[in-house]
């Protein structure tokens, strides 16, 4: 260098302070991740050193830390973001000099709270009399912003440390799947931290044509990869598959942690990998929020309804002989189904409907075109406030829903034969905070059973919640049952794999006259999605009831021998004279 150029500021040297043990990943809780790039949160301090070709004159020098996001930076859409070290020059991030040695400048950084994540190209601008004089581009410079639940400033903030420990950065976790009364666990790495992974989460959002500008906000980049993370209708990460012939692919049960699966859809640049169920789903999807730095969880809820039609109830259509019309039944409960919670405030919600949100990147149904469902408030399905963004009635319906059957007569009207108010949402559950344990978190979305006194009648506090749904768009038919005089139960009992197993009814004549019965007995195993697979037992006998009498029938055989994730469902279908039960 000439004696004249020494006179003007020269950048010599950056350091971004990136190494896992020094000040920025210690401070922004990113210590974890397996990336050798500087990696922090937005709206939090973080600290860069400069070297100069000699010693910084506030007075005198001018320089600049700018920021750049995406193809075209611009600064009115904060993909190009100028940091000055003074306050005299005022930028939507702040900087401040904290330390000066020789000819080395240390600079704090503080990013907006609602600035794009994702990942900045950096460079030092400084003023000179030829203009303004810039380092070269420089991918070792790069840097990653991420959602900060640490900081009150932002939307994703979690007041809560072990809650933030579980929820942003445990990377082992517990599904839960089964039924509601024999609940079984599955372990599943998340990876959230492993090398790569990182880069294959802001692939997706790239992947998804995610606009820049859109990619700081935790609602819209959550409902843009609920989308994502299932390949229905743009190439996503995962491909569905319940046919149980997985030739081409991973049997979802096969799948124990989440990193494979994104590296092989980053690394093969967007081919959809195969093959997934809820809980792969649900499982890949929280490795992406709890990445980005969004608290997330998986929960699961049992007995889930799909709700095809949005009546808020599961319409099943018998035939004449009890056996459940496939051809015409649309609605479907699930033995369970596993969707997830994020945490974050909601500013297009009325207050108090922040908080969990439920997202679901399980394909079932259509939102704004796509498959995807929420992000929906937790809080606003609990109280039945439906009318509010996105997918709250879907969501409503898989735990809330009535189950009404219905006889379908040879002219083809339908008449409710039968009501189960309780069978639907029986139970979610999520892991607990810090152990394995389970957590039952079914008071989140709907009220217990019990019951209050309102404008002088006796009204469960669900049912008034379904009324307020109702009220606020969810049209559900209300469905009057006819009087009956006999009853009949299936009574419970545990059927092993393989094994032959007794059917047990018990009917109960309510009237005062004899009743001779016919009785349709059939069973399907189902898979836990309500999909059936085989019929497995059929019989039709004739019982004769004295007035008054319950009598307890146990005499019919069958045998079943499937594989795991199915259920047994037997269905009983009763006709005296012109009047129809079914249990």
């Amino acid at each position: 260098l000439s004696e004249d150029s020494l006179e003007y500021l020269d950048v010599w040297d950056v350091d971004m302070i990136k190494q896992p043990h020094e000040v920025n990943k210690q401070k922004h809780h990113t210590n974890l991740y397996s990336n050798d790039y500087l990696i922090v949160r937005r709206a939090q301090e973080f600290q860069i050193k400069i070297t100069f070709n000699r010693a910084y004159k506030p007075v005198e020098d001018k320089f600049a830390v700018e920021f750049v996001i995406g193809a075209s930076p611009q600064y009115s859409k904060g993909t190009y973001i100028p940091v000055f070290p003074s306050k005299e020059r005022k930028s939507i991030w702040r900087g401040q000099v904290l330390e000066t040695s020789d000819n080395v400048v240390t600079i704090g950084i503080i990013t907006a709270p609602d600035c794009i994540v994702g990942k900045y190209g950096l460079y030092i601008a400084v003023v000179t009399p030829y203009g303004i004089r810039r380092t070269r581009r420089d991918p070792k410079l790069d840097v990653y912003i991420l959602f900060n639940p640490w900081s009150p400033a932002d939307a994703v903030f979690l007041d809560d440390e072990e809650e933030r420990e579980e929820c942003v950065l445990n990377e082992l976790g517990v599904i839960y799947h089964g039924a509601y009364d024999d609940v079984a666990e599955r372990s599943w790495n998340y990876g959230q931290f492993e090398f790569g992974i990182l880069d294959a989460c802001l692939f997706i959002m790239d992947k998804g044509d995610m606009p820049l500008t859109n990619r700081g906000d935790p609602v819209k980049v959550s409902r843009k990869a609920s989308a994502m993370v299932n390949s229905r209708d743009d190439e996503g990460v995962l491909v569905g598959n319940w046919s149980g012939d997985y030739m081409y692919g991973v049997p979802p049960t096969s799948w124990t942690g989440s990193v494979e699966i994104l590296r092989d859809y980053s690394g093969s640049q967007g081919m959809p990998v195969g093959y997934a169920q809820c809980w792969v789903y649900a499982a890949v999807f929280n490795t992406f929020l709890r990445c980005l730095g969004i608290p997330s969880r998986v929960v699961t809820n049992f007995f889930s309804a799909h709700d095809n039609d949005g009546n808020l109830k599961m319409d099943i259509i018998l035939d004449d002989k009890g056996r459940v019309d496939r051809s015409r039944t649309r609605d479907s409960i699930w033995n369970y189904h596993c969707w997830n919670e994020c945490f974050m405030a909601r500013p297009d919600l009325p207050d108090g409907f922040g908080g969990w949100q439920v997202v679901d990147a399980t394909p079932q149904e259509t939102s704004d075109g796509m498959y995807r469902c929420g992000p929906a408030s937790v809080a606003a399905i609990k109280n039945g406030q439906v009318c509010y963004p996105f997918d709250a009635p879907f969501v409503f319906a898989e735990v809330n829903s009535d189950v009404v059957f219905y006889s379908r007569s040879m002219e083809g009207t339908l008449q409710p034969v039968k009501v189960n108010t309780k069978h639907v949402g029986r139970m979610v559950l999520t892991k607990a905070v810090l152990h394995d344990g389970r957590r039952d978190i079914t008071d989140h979305y709907k009220f217990p059973e019990g019951r209050r006194t309102c404008a002088s009648w006796e009204i469960a506090e669900e049912r008034l919640v379904l009324e307020k749904a109702e009220e606020l768009g969810c049209q559900r038919e209300k469905a009057s049952l006819r009087p009956v005089d006999i009853d009949v139960e299936i009574l419970a009992q545990e059927v092993q794999l393989g094994e032959t197993f007794d059917l047990e009814l018990q009917f109960t004549n309510h009237s005062a006259q004899q009743h001779v019965v016919d009785i349709y007995i059939s069973g399907t195993v189902v898979y836990y999605t309500g999909v059936p697979s085989a019929e497995v037992v059929f019989q039709t006998p004739t019982v004769k009831l004295d007035p008054k009498q319950s009598k307890n029938l146990k005499r019919w055989e069958g045998s079943v021998c499937v594989c795991v994730c199915v259920r047994l469902c037997i269905s009983v279908w009763v006709q005296y004279g012109s009047v129809s039960v079914s249990a």
